[in-house]
């Protein structure tokens, strides 16, 4: 069976969103706390990382938020955003590479604390030249790469 492209992973929902109840006798709730845990659809993440303008960046935790609020969850799934915020960024590089217009600024979506993510298409080098095409500062921290006040460029999903 031929392996799934990205964005076939991007618009497979499956199951998703729901919800799942994390007791205080299950592992996750020693770090994650306990409540209701959304386990939200890859292409959640890719329509909220649509809405990132130019100029401005969030990072997967703000997204994290703005899905649990949505959802009325009390927190997401830190696992399955990690990968779908992956899922999305290399959906939206294939279709580029086919000639389509329907990108996902996947770049603008930082790790906490504004931190780079090396997993994205093109790694490093490229999220970091598309950040600062749009005019955000690219330091280097030990062997970790940020965008320089972040902070000050947040944008809030709402």
């Amino acid at each position: 069976m031929p392996k799934k492209s990205f964005n076939e992973k991007l618009n497979n929902s499956g199951d998703l969103p729901k919800l799942e109840f994390i007791g205080y006798d299950n592992n996750m709730a020693k770090r994650f706390g306990c409540g209701n845990m959304l386990i939200a659809a890859p292409i959640e993440y890719d329509e909220a990382m649509k809405r990132i303008p130019a100029g401005k960046i969030i990072t997967s935790g703000e997204i994290r938020e703005y899905l649990a609020k949505k959802h009325n969850a009390d927190f997401t799934c830190h696992l399955t955003a990690g990968i779908f915020i992956n899922i999305a960024a290399n959906a939206s590089q294939e279709r580029e590479n086919l000639g389509s217009r329907d990108i996902t600024p996947y770049w603008r979506t930082l790790k906490k604390g504004g931190e780079l993510n090396e997993k994205y298409p093109g790694g490093i080098e490229q999220q970091r030249m598309l950040l600062e095409m749009e005019g955000h500062e690219v330091i280097k921290k030990g062997k970790c790469y940020f965008v320089e006040d972040y902070e000050k460029a947040l944008y809030q999903l709402q």
